[in-house]
């Protein structure tokens, strides 16, 4: 059945978080709230780094597009389930979901290659610093910022392609909020396990292979910071890598959590619990992250607001 085009569903009901009518209203207050304090906290990240000379680096660059995925990923998700939870009706049609699915997926793929290649800048910035300025000028960091968004978008398509080509005849109903691969997987009218063992494989690849670069990184510079003579020297250092370890941990806890376990072990409403957490509470911390850990970010905060008034 599987490339003949069977699919006899046109259109998919989200179940959502919950079908309690006396917790939507609170999930629609508190979501809505987190959806515009994420577009707030992210926008503002992107303005100062933008408009501050001093932002203008390659490690702020790059939490400019870490800011602009979060602004996406939420845009992409949340709006569709505030109207389900303000309307009730929780439809939504084949393309649609197809499209939703490909979006998240590229944004997710995305952020991993972009965390990747700022654990590259980190370890330029402290085990070879006197090449930092020609091996990560931002004509470099833009090429790498493109082929980090392009190859994440073809790989997306990729899977959207596969998925979209999957038969489905009933039912259709989607355990989950948004349009995410695993609850689609499972409403396929065909034996499924061969493909989610190839889609689990390329998770493995997508995001493992950019994890243990990592890694790799990071025992690099621990390395090099540990063999420093200078307590202080040692601090300055390792506070340049807290930001980006954080954000690491939050996102990759999330994820793996959701796209790298066995299909037995997958729990529908854990998976539902840990996606709110990567498209809503971790694109809202990021912007608090940034700043609270950046004395640059917040200079230049300060700066903006002074301008202002």
């Amino acid at each position: 059945m599987w490339g003949q085009n069977l699919s006899f569903v046109y259109e998919f009901i989200l179940l959502g978080l919950t079908s309690h009518p006396t917790l939507q209203p609170l999930l629609l207050v508190t979501f809505l709230a987190m959806s515009l304090a994420t577009v707030i906290g992210n926008s503002l990240i992107i303005f100062l780094v933008w408009t501050d000379s001093r932002l203008h680096t390659a490690m702020y660059f790059f939490i400019g597009n870490l800011s602009l995925l979060d602004i996406f990923f939420t845009l992409i998700t949340v709006p569709q389930m505030l109207f389900h939870l303000a309307s009730g009706t929780k439809n939504i049609s084949f393309n649609s979901c197809m499209v939703q699915l490909n979006l998240t997926l590229s944004c997710g793929m995305t952020e991993c290659f972009i965390l990747a290649v700022m654990a590259y800048d980190r370890y330029v910035a402290i085990c070879q610093p006197l090449r930092y300025p020609t091996l990560m000028r931002m004509q470099v960091c833009m090429l790498m910022a493109g082929a980090c968004w392009s190859g994440a978008f073809l790989n997306a398509v990729v899977l959207t392609s596969v998925m979209a080509s999957f038969p489905f005849c009933g039912p259709n109903e989607i355990n989950h909020f948004f349009c995410e691969l695993p609850p689609l997987l499972k409403l396929a009218c065909m034996d499924t396990y061969m493909v989610e063992v190839l889609i689990f494989a390329l998770s493995i690849i997508v995001l493992m292979l950019p994890f243990t670069f990592i890694v790799i990184s990071y025992i690099q510079i621990a390395r090099v910071v540990f063999g420093m003579n200078s307590a202080k020297g040692r601090q300055r250092a390792f506070s340049t890598c807290v930001t980006h370890l954080t954000v690491v941990t939050l996102f990759y806890t999330t994820i793996g959590f959701t796209h790298l376990q066995p299909r037995s072990n997958r729990a529908a409403d854990q998976e539902k619990k840990a996606s709110v957490f990567y498209a809503l509470v971790s694109p809202m911390l990021n912007p608090v992250i940034y700043s609270l850990r950046n004395k640059d970010v917040k200079g230049a905060l300060t700066k903006a607001i002074g301008k202002a008034s």
